[in-house]
């Protein structure tokens, strides 16, 4: 059975976040962790954020979630345990996210909306997923990106 993860790293907005959780939650996403400066679905006192709950519309209960300050000790602690890491990010060494054949243990990772993933970050993961643009624009929002990889890539 595929254990499927989802890290979310320096991603601005909560109704993104939200959206995150929703499409996790509809995609069967085990568990998400929230990196960086990303919003959690509660504030620093414990209370519940209305904001992000209005976008996730439950999900952010029903989505096992953690946060983690740091990304790259979590990747490489994924990793000691036999996670896949992929990144969607888009990069001269990129792969068509239609193309990748996931393992049983994989985990997501998907960036700030406007910076994307550093380098850093992408030479800590195994495998860098682009979804293709035909129009004009460079790219799709976070959210939207994130359920076309999850639906993809795990075949729902």
């Amino acid at each position: 059975m595929r254990t499927t993860f989802l890290i979310l790293h320096n991603i601005r907005s909560v109704h993104n976040v939200g959206a995150i959780f929703r499409t996790a939650d509809a995609a069967g996403v085990d568990k998400i962790f929230l990196t960086g400066y990303t919003p959690t679905p509660v504030d620093r006192f414990g209370r519940a954020r209305t904001d992000l709950k209005k976008t996730a519309l439950g999900a952010e209960k029903s989505v096992a979630w953690k946060y983690e300050k740091d990304l790259s000790p979590l990747l490489k602690k994924l990793k000691m345990e036999g996670y896949e890491i992929i990144a969607m990010e888009q990069s001269k060494n990129s792969v068509d996210y239609k193309k990748i054949k996931v393992k049983e243990k994989i985990a997501i990772v998907v960036g700030n909306e406007v910076d994307g993933l550093s380098e850093e970050i992408l030479t800590d993961c195994d495998i860098v997923a682009e979804i293709k643009m035909r129009g004009g624009k460079e790219s799709l929002n976070v959210s939207v990106a994130t359920g076309i990889a999850l639906f993809r890539m795990l075949n729902l």
